[in-house]
C-alpha cells in the first residue's frame, strides 16, 4: 500500500499510561518502529512531545477514549498534526490485544492514510461547548430535583401538579415554602397564588388538602435548596456563556431567527457545529454526522433497517426539542411535521424536522443570511391539484360519504 505519512506515530492512551509506537523510514529501505510507555501527568506527556519531535514525526493518531484523550491532545496540538479517531473503527484482530499491538496498528493505519480523523473544533469553540454541555449537566439535575419535589408532594397527598403548570414557578414556590413551614391551611396557601393562577382558587384549595409529615417538610426543604442553589449555578453559566458567545454572537442571532430555536438552543448549535462549514461536504452530510439522517442497511438486494445511525448526542437532542416547539407554530416547519405526524406518527416527524432545521442552520450559516419563512400553507400551495382532490376525497370517504364531483367551469 502507499505510505502516505512517513514519519507518524499511534498512541494507546489510557487512564495512567500512553503507549506511543513511532513508525520512520530506514535509509535503505523498509520502516523502523519504536515504542515507548509514558505517564499521563503533564511532565511526562511533554517528554513523550520531545521523544516524538526528536524523531522527526509529524502526525499521531490516538483513539477517542472518553476523557482521557484531552490531556494528551493539550500537549500535543501545539506541535504535531493530531488525529483523533473512532474506536469502533480501527478495531484490530481479535486475539492480540495488547497496548503495544495497539499502538503499533494506529500507526501503520496512519501511515497508510486509512484512518478517518474525528472533528475537533477550534479551541474558542472547545471552551464555549465545554460551557454549554455542563449547563445542560446542571439543567438535567436540576430536572431530577423537581421530580423528586413532585415525588414527595404526591406521597403526601398534595396534587399541586395536577393544577400548577409549574410548581417551581413563583406561585408554586410561595406554596412550597409555606408548606415546609408548617401551614396547614389549604386555604390560605392557596391565595399565595399569582397571576393566572388565581382564577383557580376552589381547584388550588382542594389540591392542597393533603397528610404532610414532618419527615415531608424535612426534604421538600433541602430540595428546595437544591434547586434554589442550582438556579444560582444556572445563571452564572448564563453570563459566562454570553461572554463567550461574543465571538459567535452573529450566528446566534441568525439561528435564533429559525422557529423553534431559541438563544440557548442557538448556543449549542454553534458550539457544537461551528461557524465554518466547509469541513461538510453538504447539510446532508451534517445531518448524518449530528445522527438525524436515516441509516443505510441493505442486504440482496433488500433495504433492512433505516434507523438513524449515532451521532452527536447534545446537539440531536436540541435539535429535537426546538423541532417539539416548532411543531406548535404557524410556519413552514409546523406544517411539515402535521404532513409527516400524519402518516409516520410524531416522534419521527419531530425527527423529520430537527433534520430540516439543522439543513436551515447549515445554509444560514454558510450563505450569512437570515431565515425566510415560506409560510404555513407552503405545502397546499405547491401541491398537485390531481394529488390534492385524491386526499379530500379519501378524507371524506373515511368520514363516511360517498363523494361525486362534477367538474364546473371557472369563468376567466
Amino acid at each position: 500500500m502507499e505510505v502516505v505519512y512517513t514519519h507518524c506515530a499511534g498512541l494507546d492512551v489510557h487512564k495512567k499510561t500512553v503507549t506511543a509506537c513511532v513508525i520512520t523510514p530506514k535509509e535503505k529501505g523498509g520502516c523502523r518502529r519504536e515504542t515507548r510507555t509514558f505517564e499521563t501527568h503533564t511532565n511526562s506527556l511533554l517528554n513523550m512531545l520531545d521523544w516524538l519531535v526528536s524523531l522527526g514525526c509529524t502526525h499521531v493518531a490516538m483513539e477517542s477514549t472518553g476523557e482521557y484523550w484531552r490531556p494528551v491532545f493539550n500537549i500535543l496540538e501545539t506541535s504535531l498534526e493530531v488525529m483523533l479517531v473512532n474506536a469502533r473503527h480501527v478495531k484490530n484482530v481479535p486475539g492480540r490485544k495488547t497496548d503495544v499491538k495497539d499502538s503499533q496498528w494506529l500507526a501503520e493505519l496512519l501511515q497508510h492514510g486509512l484512518l478517518s480523523p474525528s472533528f475537533i473544533p477550534p479551541k474558542p469553540q472547545r471552551d464555549l461547548r465545554d460551557l454549554i454541555r455542563h449547563r445542560q449537566n446542571f439543567v438535567r439535575e436540576r430536572s431530577n430535583l423537581v421530580n423528586r419535589i413532585q415525588k414527595v408532594l404526591e406521597a403526601a397527598n398534595i396534587k399541586l401538579a395536577s393544577v400548577a403548570t409549574d410548581i417551581m414557578g413563583v406561585s408554586g414556590r410561595a406554596m412550597l415554602k409555606a408548606i415546609i413551614a408548617g401551614n396547614t391551611n389549604p386555604e390560605q396557601i392557596a391565595q399565595l397564588a399569582r397571576g393566572q393562577l388565581r382564577s383557580k382558587q376552589e381547584q388550588l384549595t382542594q389540591a392542597l388538602i393533603g397528610r404532610v409529615q414532618p419527615h415531608h417538610r424535612f426534604i421538600l426543604a433541602q430540595l428546595l435548596s437544591q434547586v434554589e442553589s442550582l438556579d444560582a449555578v444556572i445563571q452564572q453559566f448564563d453570563s459566562q456563556i454570553e461572554e463567550y458567545c461574543r465571538p459567535f454572537e452573529q450566528v446566534v442571532e441568525l439561528l435564533d431567527s429559525i422557529p423553534g430555536v431559541a438563544r440557548k438552543a442557538a448556543e449549542v448549535i454553534v458550539c457544537e457545529i461551528g461557524t465554518d462549514m466547509s469541513r461538510f461536504k453538504s447539510a446532508a452530510h451534517l445531518a448524518a454526522w449530528a445522527g438525524l439522517a436515516p441509516g443505510n442497511c441493505e442486504s440482496a438486494g433488500k433495504r433492512l433497517s433505516s434507523f438513524s445511525r449515532q451521532g452527536n448526542r447534545s446537539l440531536k437532542t436540541i435539535l429535537v426539542q426546538a423541532a417539539w416547539a416548532a411543531s406548535r407554530t404557524k410556519t413552514y416547519l409546523a406544517a411539515q411535521f402535521r404532513r409527516l405526524s400524519a402518516r409516520r406518527g410524531a416522534k419521527r416527524a419531530a425527527v423529520a424536522v430537527a433534520h430540516s432545521i439543522l439543513v436551515i442552520a447549515y445554509h444560514l450559516i454558510l450563505r450569512n443570511t437570515p431565515y425566510s419563512e415560506l409560510g404555513a400553507d407552503y405545502f397546499e400551495c405547491h401541491e398537485k391539484p390531481q394529488l390534492k382532490k385524491k386526499r379530500l376525497i379519501k378524507q371524506l370517504e373515511k368520514l363516511g360519504y360517498q363523494v361525486n364531483l362534477t367538474e364546473i367551469a371557472i369563468a376567466s
